[in-house]
């Protein structure tokens, strides 16, 4: 089943990993503030525009969840024709140019959240003395969403980068 393109609200696997506020902890826990639903096609196309620079783009590609504290955001990546919305990758598109995909589909990326990750965490170097915080709570969500998807955090970010090695590479070749 296909979502409509403009259905803005986010999957109930979704919706209940984001549920519960991330503690930040002074930087020790996740930076991340997710939306209530996904941006509206307008105010992605907005942001899209100005983090690459290039006003003839649109933001259709992306629903955008959620943001850290610098205003980077974390969205799904319609790069797969035609499948549903949960079988699309997680990606993360820091303020300051930073890109990365996080998980390769949402049952991927309930299990990044339940190994104690957000999206920037994910996608980016993070610093040296940040020690991801397992999440029992969400892994009660990710087991009951995508049980069939569990593995360790650190093994799906990494299969998500070996899967999508070029993103970096298309969004640059956006930008103005």
């Amino acid at each position: 089943m296909t979502t409509p393109p403009d259905d803005r609200t986010f999957p109930a696997a979704l919706a209940a990993a984001l549920a519960a506020p991330f503690a930040y902890d002074d930087g020790l826990g996740i930076d991340f503030e997710p939306f209530p639903a996904f941006l509206s096609a307008e105010d992605t196309t907005d942001w899209f525009r100005a983090w690459t620079g290039n006003r003839e783009l649109d933001g259709d590609a992306f629903r955008v969840l959620g943001q850290d504290g610098t205003g980077g955001y974390a969205a799904l990546w319609l790069i797969r024709p035609g499948a549903p919305l949960t079988d699309q990758p997680v990606v993360f598109l820091g303020s300051e140019g930073e890109t990365g995909v996080v998980a390769r589909c949402l049952g991927d990326f309930l299990w990044v959240l339940a190994g104690g990750f957000g999206p920037r965490e994910a996608a980016t170097e993070h610093e040296p003395h940040w020690i991801p915080r397992p999440d029992a709570a969400r892994a009660a969500v990710a087991r009951r969403f995508a049980p069939e998807r569990e593995a360790a955090a650190e093994a799906l970010i990494a299969a998500a980068a070996r899967e999508f090695p070029d993103f970096d590479d298309a969004l640059m070749a956006l930008c103005r």
